[in-house]
């Protein structure tokens, strides 16, 4: 089977375009959907997964014939073809999973913060499909997760605080700052921490969605994305797994 990730990146197009196509938009390509159908179907394993429409429906005018006698109004038809292609984006999308995604899912879904967990769930789903999103979900889980901690050790901070900034408060509550440890591979390790946070911040802000684009501007593969989310995962998982760990050598009272 083609690399998980393009065939991922190959049916949300096909959908995206069926949509279009099923709603009104006449700009969407026939040509677009003869290549993508011919490329998806002589892969034996997704051709079986792909709805059954797709795989008869060798033209954009034989789909219009289809989808207009089996749904009514738009939004039939949206609903019709999310439910459709459900199953094999599902597949696709477990298949690109990385090794550290269940780790640090597994992880999350352990602790009583639904933001955080709910925010490395936004950045996974979105690693693929949308890298640009993918890479603003990635800060917004880093910044949650120090502001979780910091809210459970009582300590203030401002909420226009950037990441770099939220990530030394954290880190120094935490005893993770370079400058706390003598050890200089303890010091090499943490300063690499702070530089990937340093990083992220700035990837963020250069080709994330959270700001405007003039005409020049770079959009970030999926490859990027999956840097920053995979990134992000491992550093929230070093916070959390360290403030449980300092929390529970804390002496009783």
């Amino acid at each position: 089977m083609t690399g998980a990730p393009l065939l991922l990146e190959k049916v949300e197009t096909l959908k995206n375009l069926l949509v279009a196509y099923a709603t009104g938009d006449s700009s969407a390509s026939r040509p677009d959907y003869v290549q993508l159908r011919g490329e998806l179907i002589a892969d034996p394993v997704v051709r079986d997964r792909l709805p059954g429409f797709v795989r008869t429906c060798r033209s954009l005018d034989e789909f219009w014939g289809f989808i207009k006698l089996n749904s009514g109004n738009y939004v039939q038809r949206r609903e019709f073809l999310r439910q459709e292609f459900n199953e094999i984006l599902t597949y696709l999308e477990s298949a690109t999973a990385m090794p550290s995604d269940s780790l640090i899912s597994e992880k999350l879904a352990q602790i009583s913060w639904p933001e955080v967990n709910s925010a490395w769930q936004k950045a996974l789903e979105r690693r693929n499909a949308d890298p640009e999103g993918a890479v603003t979900a990635a800060r917004a889980l880093l910044e949650t997760v120090c502001k979780h901690i910091l809210d459970d050790l009582n300590v203030q901070y401002d909420d226009g605080w950037n990441l770099p900034r939220l990530y030394g408060a954290t880190a120094r509550e935490l005893a993770l700052s370079p400058a706390q440890h003598a050890e200089q591979v303890f010091k090499q390790i943490l300063s690499g921490c702070q530089s990937v946070v340093e990083g992220l911040g700035a990837l963020r802000n250069d080709l994330g969605d959270a700001h405007g684009t003039g005409k020049k501007a770079y959009k970030p593969a999926p490859r990027h994305a999956e840097l920053a989310v995979n990134l992000a995962g491992a550093v929230s998982l070093f916070l959390i797994s360290t403030h449980e760990a300092r929390q529970k050598a804390k002496p009783r009272s």
